[in-house]
């Protein structure tokens, strides 16, 4: 029975409950489940991701802050990797997961008392020396115990000494082996322990002349370590090995400096230490390529290669390493074969296009490039967006040694409507330029789902450009011929000349997905399905049907993730949309048919609210024998509540189309947007050209290319409204 710390009063440890949240805790364990929750922990930053920072609590658990537990934006933090940082352990998982929470507190004065916590005890810091001293006194009785019941003389105990350095001859070169090596430090350990009996047979053995000699005779430069790849060091913990490749990172911490290296077979952290903080082997960059020698370790969990020497191949070293990495990742990069998810005609029209973007994408993963994902926020940009996400992630798992690769190496980012801007492309580039800074990353690939096909995209590209990021685009767009351009790949069936109207930008990439892995292919076959709003090809249901979905569940799939897709739409919502797609086995989470159903009924009561007042508020008009039905979506939508303005015009025109003969054209007029459905094809391009004519005060632009919208000055609003209505007359009569 001791007193609390900081109250006094009587307790069986060194701090009462009520006060362990003013105590700071110093974590010597060695497993997550030694943590205990609602304590406060020292920990040291490890690294960021968009969701928030891991932090490493003790040498042995790290644990994610994330962002929502800040009382900051994440982008103000200014921790560094290997800052100490203060933090709460909130919970711990079963899987050894750890949840942290913010700490107003972060200096160690803040807090009342610290306390160190091991597996299986917890002291103040002060009683550190004295447990060390018990310790050691309690090896040396021990040790004197077993000397006496051995009965042991100290003659006898240096004659075993010498017996023992006999038989075991010191390694060739063994004093040119670095401080803090293996046999260094194996070779500190058996003085140490040998105590004043190692001294004496050391002075005993002292070598002659004749021995220096015969040593020079016998010793030879240690043979050269054979290369092996990063595939095949799970098995040689423990060993020093060889690795040739790529420096694809660089970072500094306040302890090593870790490289990134990356073979034809994976990728693996590989730490080097000159002093702490100081950045080891400063002449080695990204892109370089090495030869480098290490030890392997097990760090927090993940391999990793202690350094001991790092080279930059030059000449035809470096000729020899390229060679192979090229020729290793072109071939298994690039698909065997191509075979569609369904017989499809718009898919096979491309068939080449998603030979290139699967090769593209699977590249960027070998050669250890983040891939970022951006998508329309709309039910077929997430189907898409997922499709790719689903494929990707495994095979970044697969070919980093990192647990947390996933989240450095992939992102997926929503866009909002189907161009990328000037403003999204100087989003990206702002942070992969932070990403290189802050972590050493490679520039990015990336990827645009149901966006990016147009010539409104190309200033977006162009600034990618510049910095060397590559980008591909997958979109069921009229797409024009300029992207192929301002892009690396085009996955677009109109550009081959195929109609576009029986095709989802979900339909292509899940085929794109399924030949950037294979393994998940079974895992896609519904999703081209759950696109489609209307006509979905019997090919696709069919898929969706062997795959055990049925039409309701497609259905509701659909219309859960086009809900969902609205909410705070600039994130990805990566759990949730796994949970609606691709279901979920565990117990604590709800199946995804039983969520897909509860948020499908919450989409069609707010659809439908918005519907019954949008036909209300419909003015129709006849012109030339085509009947407009316009909407004033400014007046009779609410514009900042479920469902968009698009996706309430496309459902009002499938409702209302089927009324009235044909040709039909539903006209959505706001203060400063237009936006046309029609049965028949309308080139909006063409549409906006019409009425910039008319009303040529009307600052009168085309977003999105053919299937776009139009845009102009509020002040001239009726005036572009009747010129549309005059032009559809004209074009579709």
């Amino acid at each position: 029975m001791g007193n609390c710390i900081i109250c006094g009063t009587p307790v069986d440890g060194e701090i009462c409950e009520s006060h362990e949240e003013d105590a700071v805790f110093e974590f010597r364990g060695t497993a997550a489940s030694q943590l205990t929750p609602g304590r406060y922990y020292r920990g040291t930053v490890d690294g960021y991701a968009d969701f928030g920072v891991f932090v490493d609590i003790g040498d042995h658990v790290t644990g994610l802050l994330h962002r929502s537990e800040l009382d900051r934006r994440l982008e103000s933090l200014d921790w560094e990797p290997g800052d100490d940082v203060f933090v709460q352990v909130l919970d711990v998982r079963d899987n050894g997961n750890v949840d942290l929470g913010w700490s107003i507190r972060q200096r160690e004065r803040e807090f009342r008392g610290k306390l160190i916590e091991t597996a299986d005890d917890e002291y103040q810091p002060e009683d550190e020396s004295e447990t060390e001293e018990s310790s050691t006194e309690t090896t040396t009785e021990s040790e004197l115990e077993s000397a006496d019941e051995s009965d042991a003389s100290a003659g006898e105990l240096q004659a075993a000494a010498e017996e023992s350095e006999t038989d075991s001859e010191p390694e060739p070169n063994a004093d040119s082996v670095d401080d803090g090596q293996p046999a260094a430090a194996e070779t500190a350990g058996t003085v140490a322990s040998s105590g004043s009996v190692a001294t004496e047979s050391a002075a005993a053995s002292t070598p002659t002349a004749e021995d220096a000699a015969d040593a020079d005779t016998e010793s030879e430069p240690e043979p050269a370590l054979n290369r092996t790849t990063i595939d095949a060091i799970e098995n040689q913990v423990g060993s020093v090995v060889r690795l040739e490749g790529e420096i694809t990172g660089v970072r500094q911490t306040s302890g090593p400096t870790v490289f990134e290296l990356s073979d034809e077979t994976g990728t693996v952290e590989c730490a080097a230490f000159e002093e702490a903080g100081v950045r080891a082997y400063p002449q080695v960059e990204i892109d370089d390529v090495v030869a480098l020698e290490g030890e392997v370790e097990h760090h927090h969990g993940d391999l990793q290669v202690e350094t001991e020497t790092l080279d930059i191949l030059e000449g035809e070293d470096r000729e020899t390493v390229v060679d192979r990495l090229e020729s290793a990742i072109e071939e298994e990069a690039r698909p065997a074969d191509v075979a569609p998810l369904a017989d499809h005609e718009a898919v096979a029209a491309v068939e080449d296009s998603i030979a290139d973007a699967a090769t593209a994408i699977r590249r960027a993963v070998m050669e250890a490039r983040p891939i970022v994902v951006r998508h329309g926020a709309t039910a077929d940009g997430y189907v898409a967006g997922a499709a790719i996400e689903r494929a990707v992630l495994p095979l970044i798992r697969e070919k980093h040694t990192r647990d947390d690769a996933e989240y450095h190496y992939f992102e997926r980012r929503p866009l909002d409507g189907r161009v990328y801007d000037m403003d999204a492309a100087t989003s990206d580039v702002t942070s992969m330029l932070e990403a290189r800074d802050r972590h050493g990353e490679q520039l990015p690939l990336v990827v645009l789902v149901d966006a990016g096909s147009t010539i409104e995209s190309i200033d977006g590209y162009e600034l990618l450009s510049l910095y060397d990021a590559d980008a591909l685009v997958i979109d069921d767009s009229r797409a024009d011929e300029q992207i192929t351009d301002a892009v690396d790949v085009a996955v677009a069936p109109s550009l081959a000349g195929v109609d576009v109207d029986d095709v989802t930008s979900a339909a292509l990439a899940a085929n794109v997905a399924a030949h950037v892995n294979d393994d998940v292919r079974a895992d896609l076959e519904h999703l081209p399905a759950v696109s489609y709003w209307e006509n979905t090809p019997d090919a696709y249901l069919e898929l969706a049907s062997e795959a055990g979905y049925d039409e309701t569940g497609i259905s509701e799939r659909r219309e859960a993730v086009a809900l969902e897709a609205y909410y705070q739409s600039y994130k990805d919502k990566r759990e949730l949309v796994i949970d609606l797609l691709f279901g979920d086995d565990e117990s604590d989470r709800p199946r995804n048919g039983d969520l897909a159903a509860h948020v499908s009924e919450q989409f069609r009561d707010k659809l439908e609210t918005e519907l019954e007042t949008a036909r209300e508020n419909l003015s129709v008009r006849g012109i030339n024998g085509v009947t407009v039905s316009v909407l004033d979506t400014d007046a009779f939508t609410h514009r900042y509540n479920f469902p968009t303005t698009i996706l309430l015009l496309d459902a009002l025109h499938r409702g209302e189309r089927d009324r009235t003969d044909p040709p039909y054209v539903t006209l959505g007029v706001g203060d400063d947007e237009l936006h046309v459905r029609a049965t028949e094809p309308v080139n909006v391009r063409d549409l906006g050209d019409a009425i910039a004519e008319a009303v040529p005060n009307a600052g009168v632009s085309v977003v999105g290319g053919q299937d776009g919208h139009v845009e102009f000055l509020p002040g001239e609003r009726d005036a572009v409204r009747e010129a549309a209505l005059e032009a559809l007359g004209e074009t579709l009569a």
